[in-house]
């Protein structure tokens, strides 16, 4: 027989998790009456080390009592495949997660490179899935959630896209659509596909940091047609906006908009 210091230390838990393990029934040492110290047995022993060869697994605490109950091998092996699917599903979570991580540090690095400079880019193909009238329409939001690539609940506007169209004169309208990127895009395209070969680009400031909240899109508008009468371009009478990255400096916003104007 074996105490409880002994069992924790040669197996190389805490006692805190073998009282845990025996609160839930999963291991029952004999107990003296007259000191009510824990006596261990080999079996005890086996039943720990099956218990952290599941825990190891991650199988839930709830699903070890049911295999304490009693569980075929049958029923051993479908909770193992459910618990496998759970893992594929995570995994497959997490390759996602990295790549949005990945897509950020690039976006980091665009800011660095582009902010305030306007070079020549093509805009790659994006799958329109969706319009709002306004990105404060709050009430349409459920799109967001439903078309885009998301990680998991949230709604974020990184799958938006500001369409402003403008003459001579100016802004004449604007809508807001939502895009996915094309190779990223796994399922079978439904929706219009948008694409630009030849684009005046730029990452430009915007955010109650720097501006105040006023409305920059006259001086964009400005910067953009002096840039393109410099470089000898005609534009196309078309804009697309997106949302960068967003930070903070003295708890404002600072927004950085990708902007591409395509060209001829």
């Amino acid at each position: 027989m074996y105490t409880i210091g002994q069992v924790a230390k040669f197996l190389g838990i805490t006692r805190d998790t073998l009282k845990f393990y025996e609160e839930k029934e999963l291991v029952k040492p004999q107990q003296d009456i007259e000191n009510g110290y824990r006596k261990y047995n080999h079996f005890d022993i086996y039943d720990i080390t099956t218990i952290n060869f599941y825990r190891e697994m991650d199988i839930e605490i709830k699903k070890i009592q049911e295999l304490r109950k009693s569980k075929s091998v049958d029923g051993i092996q479908s909770l193992l495949e459910e618990k496998e699917q759970d893992i594929l599903e995570e995994i497959e979570y997490k390759r996602l997660l990295l790549k949005k991580l990945q897509k950020v540090k690039e976006d980091c690095k665009k800011v660095k490179q582009f902010l305030g400079e306007y070079t020549l880019k093509e805009m790659k193909p994006l799958e329109i899935k969706g319009e709002l009238e306004h990105f404060t329409d709050y009430d349409e939001y459920e799109i967001l959630r439903k078309k885009t690539d998301r990680l998991k609940q949230a709604v974020t506007l990184t799958s938006l896209r500001r369409v402003i169209r403008f003459n001579e004169e100016g802004i004449i309208g604007e809508k807001f659509i939502i895009v996915s990127n094309v190779e990223d895009n796994h399922q079978e395209i439904e929706g219009e596909i948008l694409s630009h070969l030849k684009c005046l680009y730029t990452v430009i400031e915007d955010g109650r940091w720097s501006t105040g909240g006023k409305n920059i899109d006259h001086t964009v508008e400005d910067r953009l047609r002096k840039a393109v009468v410099e470089k000898g371009y005609e534009f196309l009478g078309l804009v697309y906006v997106n949302i960068l990255l967003t930070t903070y400096e003295e708890g404002l916003e600072r927004i950085f908009l990708e902007i591409y104007a395509p060209i001829k």
